[in-house]
């Protein structure tokens, strides 16, 4: 399944695409932002389950802003699993 979130305009990406299948994070692709880190943090968390990704990336912050396009991720996936959550 296919997930779009938008990120916080706090942040140097525009949206991040999601692709998940049976609770494991197949791919990220960011829209926008700083392409090097988050073509590594996409491939970081490939293949991983999306409570360990939240885990690892929620709280990062990029300077000193409240939240980063890590955090973000994390958001996107917290939501992610309230919709689930919601349609089951």
């Amino acid at each position: 399944m296919k997930y779009i979130f938008n990120t916080s305009e706090l942040v140097c990406s525009q949206a991040i695409e999601i692709e998940i299948e049976n609770d494991t994070i197949q791919s990220v692709q960011f829209r926008g932002g700083c392409p090097g880190n988050l073509i590594g943090i996409a491939k970081l968390v490939k293949g991983m389950k999306i409570a360990d990704a939240i885990q690892s990336l929620e709280g990062t912050r990029c300077g000193d802003k409240p939240t980063s396009c890590p955090d973000q991720l994390a958001s996107a996936l917290k939501l992610y699993l309230q919709k689930i959550k919601t349609a089951n």
